[in-house]
């Protein structure tokens, strides 16, 4: 997702909701969501019907699944029936899951229906948007999808998943996947089914429900990509989400096929910038109208390869997808406005590390955050994600890169990665030996902190660097300086390092990481 525009704010409002399904050794492995979900115009309360297709990893006489249930205030779901082929059985709910009672076997398949109604605490946002028309957007990020639809509601848990809505026949319906029934029913109503054969994390999987204008701006390849935008907004939304068509072609071209058989691109009431929904993203209200919707745009679309088709395994692994989808955004602009525009970006971006750092001192993989996983959302995961991305392209140099990056998202494409297995397919990709790279980028906090002398001696035609490290621990790495037109390259590894480097001229510029290359701060001192 993006968080770069004012919708933000509404994260520090949000706490995210510890987990039972699967906190521990899995129980089961679910292997298709079917959601008929029920809502209307007079109130709040969905009606849902779920069948959850499952397979045991284990022998076991119950299991989970993560539900909110009602509270004092009236808002979580209430489960009133779970059924096995047609016979009712046994189930307990407290707060936030729904225990079922069964006596299976490992290997075994099973099906069981989950009849439930409440009004949604969070996940499916009923709302009204700016023109003040009713609406309804799934917004399930990071593990808000149980407030409103029985899941395990982690992302190491994809399945397929088919949704199936009754509303009031006004309203347009958006999901995952394609539409596969639309008709009409009794009383004004009507019933749209969307059906995503890919597997999917429930963090990505949504319904949206609004009174949509509607438009197909082209395909790219075979997949149609269409614009849903409110009425009011037809205009400029129709105009400024078609750039989705230009967007789409570099990640095809560059990374691998898309993994879904339609691109829709949303108007709609999410709490971020922009919510990467497979096949149907979300952007805010006001991003029709946006002068940044391009990078928006390029961002989310990102998304599609890394975190929804090739997902991270737990949350703390969530630069895989995050920093992926800010630094392919650098990627695209670069190759359409120029390497100047990706430099400018880099400059930016490293600010925002280096100010994050002095509230929180963390690795890049942040395992210590159990429940509130919102806090991730910071410029770790995002900024210095992206720029771990750009110094490895810069190492192993475009060809490899570009092949290791074509190799993680075949292999992970529709399953889930730690940040071990990139650094494994990297490593493959160049021949290289990258322990010590993701050792200092990625598992350690922190950056280096260099404090670099230099002079100029003109009776010997010198100049002489000193480069220090002040940080504790010890990075590997090359740093790149010019002397006029001149690029030099230095392999710093020890606490300090002296050079000398033969002129023919006083040099009429000294400059430090020119193409900005470098993730480090310089304290740089001219004798």
């Amino acid at each position: 997702m993006y968080k770069a525009f004012s919708s933000f704010v509404a994260l520090s409002l949000i706490s995210c909701l510890s987990l039972k399904a699967q906190t521990a050794a899995p129980v089961i492995d679910v292997q298709h969501y079917s959601f008929a979900i029920r809502i209307n115009d007079d109130n709040d309360v969905i009606k849902g019907e779920a069948i959850v297709k499952v397979k045991f990893l284990k022998d076991a006489g119950s299991f989970q699944l993560d539900l909110v249930k009602k509270n004092s205030k009236g808002k979580g779901m209430l489960v009133s029936a779970i059924k096995e082929g047609g016979k009712a059985v046994a189930f307990m709910q407290d707060s936030d899951a729904v225990t079922i009672s069964t006596k299976v076997k490992s290997n075994s398949l099973h099906s069981y229906t989950i009849t439930y109604s409440g009004i949604p605490a969070d996940g499916l946002i009923i709302s009204t948007n700016k023109y003040g028309h009713r609406t309804f957007f799934g917004d399930n990020w990071p593990n808000r999808a149980h407030n409103w639809l029985p899941c395990v509601d982690l992302p190491g848990d994809k399945a397929p998943v088919d949704f199936i809505v009754t509303a009031p026949d006004h309203y347009g319906v958006i999901a995952n996947g394609l539409k596969t029934e639309e008709k009409a029913l009794p009383n004004h109503l009507k019933l749209t089914r969307w059906a995503e054969t890919a597997q999917l994390p429930t963090k990505v999987m949504v319904i949206g429900v609004a009174d949509f204008a509607i438009d197909h701006p082209g395909d790219v390849g075979s997949v149609p990509v269409y614009t849903y935008v409110f009425p009011e907004n037809k205009e400029a939304g129709f105009k400024n989400y078609a750039v989705a068509t230009e967007i789409l072609p570099f990640y095809i071209k560059n990374v691998g096929s898309f993994a879904y058989k339609k691109l829709a691109n949303v108007q709609s009431k999410t709490i971020f910038g922009g919510m990467e929904n497979a096949g149907a993203i979300f952007y805010f209200e006001n991003s029709v109208n946006s002068p940044g919707i391009e990078e928006l745009m390029a961002h989310e679309i990102a998304h599609q390869w890394f975190g929804d088709a090739a997902s991270e395994r737990n949350f703390g692994h969530v630069w895989l997808s995050e920093g992926f989808a800010t630094y392919m955004t650098n990627l695209y602009l670069e190759n359409k406005y120029g390497a100047d525009t990706l430099k400018k970006r880099l400059v930016g971006d490293r600010k925002m590390v280096f100010n994050f750092e002095k509230t929180r001192h963390t690795a890049v993989v942040d395992t210590a955050v159990k429940s509130n996983y919102m806090q991730l959302l910071n410029a770790n995961s995002y900024q210095k994600g992206g720029w771990v991305l750009h110094m490895l392209r810069r190492k192993l140099g475009d060809s490899a890169f570009w092949t290791g990056i074509k190799k993680y998202y075949a292999k992970y494409n529709g399953g889930n990665a730690y940040t071990s297995g990139l650094q494994t397919i990297m490593e493959q990709a160049s021949g290289q030996d990258l322990k010590q790279f993701f050792h200092q980028w990625i598992y350690t906090p922190g950056h280096p902190h260099l404090g670099i002398t230099y002079k100029y001696e003109a009776e010997n035609q010198t100049v002489t660097f000193q480069i220090e490290q002040k940080q504790d621990m010890l990075y590997e790495m090359p740093l790149q300086i010019a002397l006029g037109d001149e690029l030099k390259t230095i392999n710093i590894k020890d606490k300090s390092t002296s050079i000398i480097f033969k002129i023919k001229e006083r040099p009429y510029t000294v400059t430090i990481d020119p193409n900005v290359n470098l993730l480090a701060d310089f304290e740089i001192v001219k004798q």
